[in-house]
């Protein structure tokens, strides 16, 4: 990491404009003959405590007391180190940094690093040319085109076309004086069987993949018609780009999400281009559908409120509650745009008024745990009492983080209403424990509140309770199973290797196991264990899997995956209905 010269730090220092920096923050108002004054961007608060001097160049809260100068404001509320904030700083106001003497090998990789980076920005450059000015990407020009994009939006993310031929890149970057070894460093060529390299990129709509100051890290790129291979590809991961923490167009939201206090979450690219082009220029794009912790972190320093605006099939919903999952014990908070069924925001864009229509949703977004009671009702079973215990069961969780207010009784309300159930009934249920839930206990040993789980840890559980209650049906369903992936938790693994290797009779050491086990062999004796039903339970158990591989695989397995889905759903519906129709048997 390079060091700068007093001198540098101090031009930068000069040449703040401490208004106009903590403006893009907060709304400020002049408060005094040397002072101004607005609502904290640190911490919540209704009246403002925050004050800014513009001439000394400080800030303070008398709330948080939080404080600092402008290179302690940018370290704050971009959560970067203070070499990163001198950086922003001196690329936001025009100034040239100089470099202190360095340790030779650091400087060497910093010259390496500044190096690719610039071969990466030669590289975009001679994409978006050859987009606009070469016969052959008319056929992407149309493609784009003909989504609605218009060409300054394009020009201004700077999307580009990779030529077909195998070494345009390679050759035109070696004429720029870069050799063999950085264009493959850069991520820019790949290594065929032979040892030699070759274009990396071809016949593919580039997008470049930047940090939140612009700079280019890799690409994406889309292949155009019936390319080979996958219809994304990415550039590799490498010293310079890691996908996970990247967020397309951050570099070009940061600022309107900071005006607006809120930053919205798409999935592809051209939905960040569209959204952006319509007005809506606090959007980003996550790139597929597996939220990163990383992804998370960056949205935090963009904006305290998060709108999902994620297609509205199966695998977003499941991106949706993957994110909250990820953003647990953030000061974040997440909201939902419903979007309509089958369409994705470039796609809504794209129509007369579609625009006016998709502000119109993101205005109205709506609270996650809203989304979460709308989706388990949606997806549940409302036919009958157990479908309903499972839907109560998985909400749970949900109603416990929240505190007493209108929305809670709303949603009580509408729970209530959906099962037909009185809202009081509904409220009693919700408190109440799980029998599948595990006992604990105190230090003294005296018994405290029984442990929530998860709803697909409680569906493994009563898997597993149907194995025990019927072993001729459980001992080779669970010998087809991989434990690593079909179970979430280490102890529900560990219980399940148990009852496939030495069924129930088997000693137990571990105390852990021998408490689960003795739960589920009590479970296993519940009237409404019922043989029918053991192909629901093995189903149920599949789909939670193939969820997961869906949220955690790479855009060309997504599609076979989804199949795959779709034909365990149809199964488990199917299945559902016989044993409703099937009369009560007896555990053999």
């Amino acid at each position: 990491m390079p060091r700068y010269t007093r001198s540098s730090v101090e031009a930068v220092r000069d040449a703040v404009d401490m208004i106009d920096l903590v403006s893009a923050r907060t709304e400020l108002r002049k408060a005094g003959a040397r002072s101004y004054s607005g609502i904290c961007p640190f911490h919540e608060e209704r009246s403002p405590s925050f004050s800014v001097e513009p001439v000394e160049k400080l800030y303070h809260c008398f709330g948080c007391q939080a404080g600092g100068d402008a290179f302690k404001f940018v370290q704050e509320i971009e959560g970067v180190g203070f070499n990163d904030a001198v950086e922003l700083l001196a690329q936001r106001y025009g100034v040239q940094l100089e470099v202190e003497a360095e340790d030779p090998r650091d400087a060497e990789r910093r010259l390496a690093r500044e190096r690719l980076l610039e071969l990466l920005e030669r590289t975009a450059a001679f994409y978006v040319r050859y987009l606009w000015d070469s016969h052959e990407a008319r056929h992407a020009r149309d493609y784009l085109l003909g989504r609605g994009l218009e060409e300054a939006t394009l020009r201004e993310f700077r999307v580009g076309y990779a030529p077909s031929a195998w070494d345009k890149v390679l050759l035109a970057s070696r004429k720029a004086a870069f050799s063999n070894r950085e264009i493959y460093d850069a991520g820019l060529a790949t290594r065929g069987n032979g040892g030699q390299i070759y274009d990396r990129f071809r016949a593919r709509i580039t997008f470049p993949l930047c940090d939140s100051r612009g700079r280019v890290l890799g690409f994406g790129a889309r292949a155009m018609g019936e390319a080979r291979g996958a219809k994304y590809v990415n550039t590799p991961e490498n010293d310079i780009f890691h996908k996970g923490r990247v967020l397309f167009g951050s570099d070009h939201a940061r600022a309107s999400a900071a005006r607006a206090g809120r930053v919205i979450a798409v999935e592809g690219y051209t939905d960040v281009l569209a959204l952006h082009q319509a007005g809506l220029r606090n959007c980003v794009g996550i790139m597929g559908t597996a939220l990163t912790e990383d992804q998370v972190g960056e949205l935090s320093r963009l904006a305290q409120v998060v709108l999902l605006a994620l297609d509205s099939d199966s695998a977003g919903h499941e991106a949706m509650l993957r994110a909250a999952r990820v953003a647990e014990g953030r000061k974040l908070e997440l909201r939902v745009v419903a979007l309509p069924q089958g369409r994705d925001p470039a796609d809504m864009v794209g129509e007369p008024g579609g625009a006016a229509r998709l502000t119109e949703l993101v205005d109205g977004s709506m609270p996650f745990v809203r989304f979460r009671v709308e989706r388990a009702l949606a997806t549940g079973n409302l036919r009958d009492a157990e479908g309903k215990d499972e839907i109560i069961a998985e909400l749970r969780p949900v109603f416990a983080t929240l505190p007493p207010s209108v929305l809670r009784e709303e949603l009580l309300s509408l729970l209530a209403d959906r099962l037909s159930l009185s809202p009081e009934l509904v409220g009693s249920l919700l408190a109440q424990g799980r029998r599948l839930a595990e006992p604990s206990q105190d230090e003294g040993g005296s018994a405290r509140a029984p442990r929530r789980l998860p709803a697909q840890e409680l569906a493994e559980r009563e898997f597993l309770a149907y194995c025990i209650a019927f072993p001729e049906l459980g001992a080779p369903a669970l010998a087809e199973l991989d434990l690593d992936r079909d179970f979430t938790t280490a102890s529900t693994r560990r219980v399940a290797a148990h009852l496939r290797d030495h069924g129930v009779t088997g000693d137990v050491d571990d105390p852990e196991i021998a408490g689960i086990l003795t739960a589920l062999k009590v479970s296993a004796r519940a009237p409404e264990i019922l043989r029918g039903r053991f192909e629901v339970q093995r189903l149920q158990l599949a789909l939670g899997r193939v969820r997961r591989d869906i949220a955690g695989a790479p855009a060309g397995e997504k599609t076979a995956l989804a199949k795959r889905r779709e034909e365990l759903q149809q199964a488990y519906n199917d299945a559902l209905d016989r044993s409703l129709e099937q009369d009560r048997l007896p555990a053999e």
